[in-house]
């Protein structure tokens, strides 16, 4: 019903309703404080609540599909990780030094939605679980380090950052969809692994769609090429091997 409902375990009774989502509430979160809630929705929104005045303190957008997962920071009062249906995951800070915009995006963590989520007692690491069999560790930089940061390991052209941001393009496979696809998924899957991309195969109208960086993409079209030129030449070759020769 889109809803959350505050109860009192006492009584049983619902103390108050909040109506803040416009699709379903996936996961709410309690901060340490025990003032802040967080609400998560297949909305694509998380929303910060303040009970004392049952007052809603803002509604965060960062996610492109449903919210699947939110969990506070031990230590630090208003930071906290979200991840989402596609196996986004994004840091947040709602302090006064903060803002309503993601800290940080990790748009590729995992091939598929991040369901649970759970921070070190330290604070240091953040353990995530998701639907492609995998849980991996996140972890802060140590002192001195650079890896991760924005000017680290990134292409300047015509004085921005290269190949930072998220684009969308197509394929033309032709006859050749289940060549891309693999037995059960395997080929496309793996190729999403290695490449760090979003792929599905439109089998309608026979296109490749790949989201990613201009580079990603760049590579995914270049492996899929020679998928394609060598499944091309091996049938040429069976082709042309005289089979027929005898009629």
């Amino acid at each position: 019903d889109n809803l959350v409902k505050l109860w009192d375990p006492r009584q049983g009774g619902c103390l108050s309703t909040l109506y803040g989502h416009k699709n379903t509430v996936t996961k709410v979160a309690w901060n340490d404080n025990g003032n802040w809630l967080l609400t998560a929705s297949r909305d694509q929104l998380i929303k910060l609540y303040d009970i004392r005045a049952m007052k809603e303190l803002c509604s965060l957008k960062g996610h492109h599909k449903e919210v699947t997962s939110i969990a506070w920071h031990p230590i630090y009062e208003t930071v906290f990780a979200s991840g989402g249906m596609d196996g986004t995951l994004i840091y947040w800070n709602v302090g006064p030094k903060g803002s309503e915009e993601p800290a940080v995006k990790i748009p590729f963590a995992h091939d598929m939605a991040i369901w649970d989520m759970k921070w070190h007692p330290a604070g240091h690491l953040l353990a995530t679980g998701s639907n492609d069999r995998q849980t991996k560790f996140f972890a802060r930089n140590r002192p001195g380090m650079k890896q991760g940061l924005d000017d680290d390991g990134l292409e300047v052209a015509d004085g921005g950052a290269y190949d930072n941001e998220i684009i969308q393009a197509e394929m033309e496979l032709g006859n050749h969809v289940g060549i891309v696809i693999g037995r059960r998924g395997a080929t496309i899957i793996a190729m999403q692994r290695q490449t760090k991309t979003k792929m599905h195969v439109d089998q309608i109208r026979r296109v490749l769609q790949i989201e990613g960086t201009a580079r990603q993409i760049e590579t995914v079209k270049k492996r899929v090429g020679a998928l394609l030129d060598r499944v091309s030449s091996d049938n040429d070759e069976g082709r042309g091997g005289g089979g027929f020769g005898g009629f």
